[in-house]
């Protein structure tokens, strides 16, 4: 059976996205939750602990993910998170963002297989629940990966999602899919495949290249267009009386648990960055929600764009 993940962002798919997209669009088997990083205390910040949990996921398949490279900070995690009823979470070792990756977490680590290796070895051993991995292919060449998928295959990975390409792309240049083949030959473990998969084509193409494989993991795509999974699951298109009854609530979710024009505005911007791509011609209106500081004045500019611009026709 094929599966659609959502993956997280951080900033972007908290709880209150994850709901209100579960409530307006379908086809999403898991949605994994915005990092949580490790400390000495074992305690989570108010707003990490609101997002995981159980009262605020409920109806959805939800992983949390930890960024760690101190073992046993990550099990003292692991165990407080199995306290709240997950029986699985995901260890980020893909991050590409350099504040992340100097501390040797996130994508860091990959440049460290013997420290991996140490820290796998310890968490694994440690752990009561099922742990997943979502990894890069290395920190600087896609060469660094045959070692590191040699490290992965010593231990029961529940699955390892690939984003195929190296810390230093970051997101740009294009997901090396040779090494993504050969992963996927020689894997131990269930793979799931991240990268690039923004539109309907763009999943029909790796599908027949890659017909093997049950998971995809779609993250910017889905941004862009939340009516994605429908599309690809269903070919059911994204309608603008759906997308904009998504916007309505989820504005009016922010303000709920916000204080202030100010932070709701900040969180509505991040959400038009990508999800602006799915309208044609609406640059003029983009960039006055750039610029918006009241949300009256925000409300206005969203009601003439969906007034005025229509969505990206999917089908051509």
């Amino acid at each position: 059976m094929k599966k659609l993940y959502y993956a997280p962002l951080e900033g972007i798919t908290g709880y209150v996205y994850r709901n209100t997209h579960k409530k307006y669009f379908g086809n999403v088997d898991k949605y994994y939750l915005p990092f949580i990083v490790t400390n000495q205390t074992g305690k989570l910040k108010s707003k990490e602990l609101h997002d995981i949990l159980p009262e605020n996921n409920k109806g959805i398949h939800a992983v949390p993910q930890i960024l760690s490279n101190n073992a046993g900070q990550f099990l003292k995690m692991a165990e407080f998170l199995e306290g709240y009823g997950y029986q699985e979470i995901n260890l980020n070792l893909g991050c590409p963002a350099r504040t992340v990756v100097t501390k040797k977490k996130g994508s860091g680590l990959l440049a460290y297989p013997e420290e991996l290796d140490r820290f796998l070895e310890t968490v694994y051993d440690g752990i009561k629940i099922k742990l997943s991995i979502k990894t890069r292919i290395g920190l600087e060449s896609p060469e660094e990966f045959e070692e590191i998928l040699g490290i992965y295959n010593q231990y029961p990975v529940e699955e390892l999602t690939i984003h195929p390409r190296v810390q230093k792309d970051f997101y740009k240049n294009t997901p090396n899919l040779e090494v993504f083949r050969m992963a996927l030959q020689e894997s131990k473990n269930p793979v799931c495949y991240n990268g690039d998969i923004f539109t309907v084509d763009d999943y029909k193409k790796f599908r027949k290249e890659f017909p093997q494989v049950d998971a995809v993991m779609l993250g910017r795509g889905l941004l862009r267009n939340p009516g994605l999974g429908d599309e690809i699951m269903e070919g059911k298109q994204l309608q603008k009386d759906t997308l904009r009854a998504f916007h309505d609530e989820l504005c009016a979710g922010y303000q709920e648990i916000m204080s202030g024009d100010r932070n709701v505005l900040f969180k509505m911007k991040e959400v038009w960055f990508y999800m602006g791509q799915s309208f044609v011609d609406a640059d003029k209106y983009l960039k006055e929600i750039r610029k918006v500081n009241r949300l009256s004045e925000y409300l206005s500019i969203v009601e003439r764009l969906f007034g005025k611009c229509e969505l990206v026709d999917t089908k051509l």
